[in-house]
């Protein structure tokens, strides 16, 4: 691959992530399972929640762990992401979330989350979706509800 194609690669790849986030904070779980290949793998072991394949079950699992009645932000920063071939790509985002959930909803009132997630993309038709996915933090605050 030349320069010019992994900077288009690396680009598309920064977008799918916002594409992810934007996802993610907007509730919008069709969005949400577009970004994942169809045999995804989302690894939320750090979280206590195992493994999830299949981009319509991580969307699902996403909905349905909590983050659908809270308020979310979600951040990534200066990934390091390196085009392994024309079809398949490995990152590590440097990430921070804030979830803060209506009185009565969850067990906590908010929750304030730093680390990386670590990533691996594969080009599918000409468009780059993830493949894996796993959270790794370094710090969570909680208020408890």
């Amino acid at each position: 691959m030349d320069t010019i194609d992994r900077l288009e690669a690396i680009e598309a790849i920064r977008q799918l992530k916002a594409r992810y986030f934007r996802a993610i904070d907007t509730k919008d779980w069709a969005a949400l399972a577009a970004v994942f290949a169809p045999g995804a793998e989302m690894d939320m072991t750090g979280e206590g929640s195992g493994v999830t394949r299949g981009a319509a079950a991580i969307a699902e699992y996403v909905r349905t762990c909590g983050i659908e009645p809270a308020e979310t932000v979600h951040h990534g920063h200066n990934p390091e992401i390196t085009i392994t071939s024309d079809t398949a790509a490995t990152g590590i985002w440097p990430m921070e979330d804030m979830l803060r959930w209506p009185e009565g909803t969850f067990a906590l009132r908010t929750m304030h989350g730093y680390g990386h997630y670590h990533e691996t993309y594969i080009r599918v038709d000409g468009v780059w979706l993830i493949q894996t996915l796993r959270l790794s933090r370094l710090r969570v605050d909680v208020e408890p509800a």
